[in-house]
């Protein structure tokens, strides 16, 4: 089993990424409001240069991110992999999304 984390800067596109795990069978999902480091720090250090920059990097108009946690069979990681990447898209662009996973040992309470 593995965790598999996503930070879903592009927030718009939560009901599609859901739905579209729902309809692969990836199901149980649990979502929590988020904000990076980076917006934190830009928000209160108005005075430095470097995080007025960082302004024009991250999208001025969201303020929080969706993080998803989802508990998967090892052999549903990668298809749940590819539909973020083709929800989301280039996920190497700034401000996209972030996916990664780390192992599961026991899970209680888990459905597949």
């Amino acid at each position: 089993m593995k965790l598999l984390l996503i930070v879903l800067n592009k927030v718009e596109l939560l009901d599609t990424l859901l739905e579209r795990f729902m309809d692969n069978g990836i199901h149980g999902a649990t979502i929590l409001n988020s904000t990076g480091m980076a917006r934190e720090l830009a928000k209160s250090n108005h005075d430095l240069p470097i995080f007025g920059n960082l302004r024009y990097i991250i999208d001025p108009e969201r303020e929080e991110s969706k993080t998803i946690f989802i508990v998967l069979k090892d052999e549903q990681v990668e298809e749940a992999k590819k539909i973020v990447r083709d929800v989301v898209g280039d996920i190497s662009k700034p401000d996209t999304a972030v996916i990664f996973t780390l192992p599961v040992l026991s899970a209680e309470g888990v459905d597949f």
